[in-house]
Formats: C-alpha cells, structure tokens, sequence
C-alpha cells in the first residue's frame, strides 16, 4: 500500500510539473531552491554532530587537566616534568602539559623548565569556570598550525583542535564562538573565520545572508554556539554535474506550483517536524541492548534504547535526535514512547523474573515533569510489572539540577526503582553530588572501557572511579565492552560488576532479545543440571 501510494504522489508531481512547464529559467530557479533547503538540513545536522562530537570529546582534556592539577609531586621538578609527559604521550591531539601562572609557561613536559621566561601573555577569553583560554601562546606559535592551551589554576594543557573530517567536507564549514565570563564579549574559540554578524553565530536556527548560508547550535551548558556555513555558489559548484542535469529535466517546470512545492520539500525536510510527525505516528523504534554479569557472562538486564529513521530511510543517532527533542522541549514524549514500548515488549520477562532488570533513560525534563512519576506509575500498574523490575538511568547533566534532582530521585527509590547514573566521568557535577544523589549504580562511560589496553590517561582514572564506588557500595556497569581484554580488566577488579557493549550483543529488536535471552535461561538451566546446583543471577541493582 505504500508503495502504490508513493508511486501515486510521484506521478501526480510530474503530471503537474509537466502541465505547468515553462522554460529553462523555472528549473534553474525550482532546482536551485531544492538546493538551498536540502544544504539547510545538512547544515544543520552537521552543526548538531559538531556540537555533540565537541561536548564528549572535551572529557580527555579536562581529565588531563586535572591530572595536573593533582599532581602531588615538587613542583617543576623532574619527576613531575617526567609524569607530564606520561600524560601527553599517547595522545594525538595533545602537544603539552604543565604549570604557567601569569599567562607565562613555568615548566611543561614539552619545554621542560625554560631557562628563561617568555614575554606573558593575556588569555583570549575565559570560560565561565575560570578556565582561560590562550590561541596560539607565544611556545607555541609556530606560524601554520593552531594550537589552544587551556588554563585553571596553575596547571594547563596545549592542544591542537581535533579533527573533525568524519565529518561532511568542504563546502561545508564551521565555527566555534565563546563567551569570555569577565567582559561578556563573544571571541571565535576554533574553526574557521566568517563574515557573518553576531547575531547570526549566536542565534539558534537556520540564517541566509545573500548567497550565504548558516544553520547555529547552541550549548547552554558550555556558553558556546557552533556555526556551519557555506555559500550557495560552492554547493552548486561541488555538485555541478548533478546541478546541470537536474536544471536541464527541469527547465520544462516553473510557476506558482514549483513554488509550492519547493516550500513544502523545504518544509518536510526539518529534522524537528520529521522528528515529532514520527513521534506522532508511532514510528520510533525501541531495540535492546544485553547487560551481562561479566564473571559469568549471563543476561541479567537490558537498555531500551530508541532509534530512528528519517523520511529518507537514513538513520539518525540518538545524540541528534534526543538532544533535539530536549532543547525543543518534548524529550518527554520520546521517554513515555519508549516506557510504552518497552512495558509492552519486554512486560513478560519482566514478570517471569524478579531479578531481571530493564533500564529505561529519563532526561532533565522528565524529573522536573510533576506528571511524569504518575504517568510511570500508572504505566507499570496497567502492564502488572514491579516498580523494582525497572531502572531509571539519568545523565550526568541532569545532577547539574541538584536539589531537583535529588528529590525527584528519592521519590524513585521510594516506590521501588533502582537509579544509574549514566555515561558516567564525562560530567563534572555526580563527581561532587554523588554521595547526596544517593543512587544505587554508576555506568562507565565507554570513553574509560575503550582505554583499557592503552596507554590513554583515562586508564589512571577507572581505578579511582572503582574505589570510588566500591567505597558508596555502588553496583558499577560498564558501557561500551568491546573485547576480551576490556572484560578481563573489570572481571580481575570486581567480578560482580555488570557489562554491556558489542562483545555481548548489539542492541536489537524485542523479538531478537527476547529469543537471545531463552537461549542464555537455557544454558544456563543445562549447566545447572550438569553441575549439579544452580548459579544464581547477580541482580541488576542492590535491593
């Protein structure tokens, strides 16, 4: 039926454009529009990819950072000189790392201790947590190759802004501004220079100045907007050939028709409007993903992750969509359509077995949402599924509501729900709120997993981040294990922590899990019956 209508739409659009026909200047001007608003969208998933590429990479840099800042040997002394360049050693990005004060480098792993000091320099800007921020310091001025140095404190670290060309090339491009905390004024922090005015690269949304073209993105937690632009002239000059045949098939095409059409492709192309006709329709999907008990390897658990396809058919992450969904104010539809999904997927598993967890995320939103705990309520009451049978995992993000958060997370535990935090490490604010949040397990972020079997910096902290929840009595869950080795290293440190990532199963459809998990109750049944006795699951969460 949907083909049949498909195939309908697109015959009534030829008849119409061919009855309409009128010359080679409608096409050129009718292709020229599709043009501009299909850039548009890809703009703005290039600025929304950037964004989020930026916020999660920033994690290595701030824990180099402060590991600086912990260091407990003499200052600028060889030893410590020696442990900052173990710091740096692996990292592609990273040039340097060490003391400065006064905007003048005191020693570093890269200069040592600078027999003399080099002229001071005043920062950039600086961040809203007193992190200073100097483009090109003199050390490292080196004429053709941007290097940043980050500094709190006495303790900075150098770096050259990581590549992005994973992502969409040229005519594609971006730029990055800030806002300096002690004069408000707005500084370009990376990227590439641009004409545009303030308003543009400070204002969220898609922009036209002339032949050029903007789309913004702006992080209220980080003070900063990301701007991908191009020009009209370069997109039709990357794609030339496509452009000249499209314009010579439509050059039969113009009129008000054309122009309709056009306002509504552009229309329907919105990654917001796509998103909430899909949420509407019931069309995004819930897959799940297995959570392990790593020393015995069986399925104790599950994530219920969505997942979305475009009305192109392309995929869209959830760091896109969700984030999205947040900013424009409806995550919570996207969280009560996976809750429904999830209760009525994975609702007799859930009921067969008391000890089988099923994790759902809850945003910021949704804890500040006064019909959200009701609406949770009345949805497991209506399935006949316990309150102890699902997990709610929240971000780091949402802790940065602090007194929000705590409340809405000892109502949780109150009616039965254990409560994870989620990519743990790559915050700051659970580090210091943890033991308030009072939450029964922290997730690992995969940042920390894919360390493992490097010599990354990040392998220095997982140690403190175990003790650390070792000592709260916190169940810990790896994200993100991809190999044996990974799993040995949290196996060998604790063998009741809980794992999820490839190595143990991708996320999948229910039927999928639901068939993954009577294999592993059926392995598990004949080992008991061959052993003699039965292991008994390690429950998700500690009662």
């Amino acid at each position: 039926m949907m083909r049949v209508l498909k195939s309908r739409a697109r015959l009534t659009l030829i008849v119409a454009l061919v009855a309409m026909a009128v010359g080679v200047a409608g096409g050129y001007l009718l292709v020229r529009a599709i043009k501009i608003g299909v850039t548009e969208t890809k703009l703005e998933q290039y600025a929304a990819r950037i964004m989020a590429d930026g916020e999660s990479s920033s994690a290595e840099l701030r824990t180099v950072l402060a590991a600086v800042s912990a260091s407990r040997r003499a200052p600028c002394s060889g030893a410590e000189i020696g442990y900052f360049r173990a710091l740096i050693f692996e990292s592609d990005f990273l040039k340097d790392a060490g003391r400065m004060r006064d905007g003048s480098v005191e020693c570093s792993a890269a200069l040592g201790r600078p027999a003399q000091q080099r002229g001071r320099s005043e920062p950039d800007f600086t961040q809203q947590d007193g992190t200073k921020v100097y483009q090109n310091l003199a050390p490292y001025n080196n004429g053709g190759l941007t290097v940043v140095t980050l500094q709190l404190g006495d303790a900075f670290v150098a770096f050259t802004p990581y590549s992005r060309m994973h992502l969409d090339p040229p005519p594609m491009h971006y730029t990055e501004m800030a806002t300096d905390a002690p004069t408000q004024k707005i500084v370009r922090m990376l990227g590439e220079s641009t004409a545009a005015s303030l308003p543009i690269l400070t204002t969220e949304g898609v922009a036209r100045l002339g032949d050029n073209l903007y789309a913004t993105r702006c992080s209220i937690r980080f003070f900063r907007c990301v701007t991908a632009f191009t020009s009209v002239p370069d997109v039709i000059q990357a794609d030339r050939v496509w452009f000249a045949g499209s314009v010579a098939l439509c050059g039969l095409f113009s009129g008000l028709a054309a122009v309709l059409i056009c306002l509504l492709y552009r229309r329907n192309k919105s990654i917001e409007q796509q998103l909430r006709r899909a949420i509407a329709r019931d069309k995004l999907r819930v897959y799940y993903q297995p959570i392990v008990h790593l020393a015995s390897r069986r399925i104790v658990g599950a994530e219920a992750l969505a997942r979305w396809n475009d009305e192109e058919g392309f995929a869209v992450g959830p760091d896109v969509f969700v984030k999205i969904a947040e900013e424009r104010g409806f995550v919570g539809d996207i969280t009560r359509l996976v809750l429904r999904h999830a209760l009525r997927d994975m609702g007799a598993a859930l009921r067969e077995d008391p000890d089988f967890r099923l994790s759902i995320n809850v945003a910021a939103a949704d804890l500040k949402d006064p019909e959200f705990l009701p609406m949770l309520e009345n949805s497991l009451a209506r399935a006949g599924v316990k309150a102890q049978s699902l997990a709610i995992e929240i971000t780091e993000g949402s802790t940065v509501l602090h007194d929000m958060a705590i409340e809405a997370i000892c109502r949780l535990r109150r009616n039965g729900h254990s409560v994870h935090i989620d990519d743990f490490g790559t915050g700051y604010s659970s580090l210091a709120y943890l033991h308030d949040l009072s939450v029964d397990a922290i997730k690992i972020d995969k940042a920390f997993t894919q360390a493992v079997g490097t010599e990354a910096v990040t392998v220095a902290i997982l140690p403190q981040i175990l003790a650390l929840a070792a000592a709260l009595n916190l169940r810990v869950i790896v994200e993100g294990v991809e190999t044996e080795e990974q799993s040995s290293y949290f196996v060998d440190a604790n063998d009741s922590i809980l794992a999820q990532g490839w190595l143990f199963g991708r996320a999948v459809p229910a039927i999928e899990f639901r068939s993954l998990l009577a294999a592993d109750r059926k392995n598990t049944l004949d080992q008991a019956d061959e052993s003699g006795r039965g292991a008994s699951p390690q429950p998700l969460c500690a009662a």
